[in-house]
């Protein structure tokens, strides 16, 4: 299941704040680390999408002048 945006960030916030915490086992860490980089890898995909629509609506559009922006 694919989570919105919004969802996965808060998601990634939520396991910063875990792995931040000393109790948290080798094992759980693994698999916070493991979720996380699966949540960070979701929302870089879907911001380059986003760019690439935004890039598409504005040189549609009359008088625009689009340049690249980093994520």
């Amino acid at each position: 299941m694919e989570l919105k945006l919004e969802k996965a960030l808060e998601r990634l916030e939520e396991i910063v704040q875990q792995l931040e915490q000393q109790e948290v086992s080798l094992d759980d860490s693994l698999k916070l680390f493991e979720e996380g980089v699966k949540l960070a890898d979701s929302v870089q995909k879907k911001l380059s999408e986003a760019q690439l629509r935004i890039k598409k609506v504005v040189s549609e559009a009359q008088g625009f002048r689009t340049e690249d922006f980093e994520i």
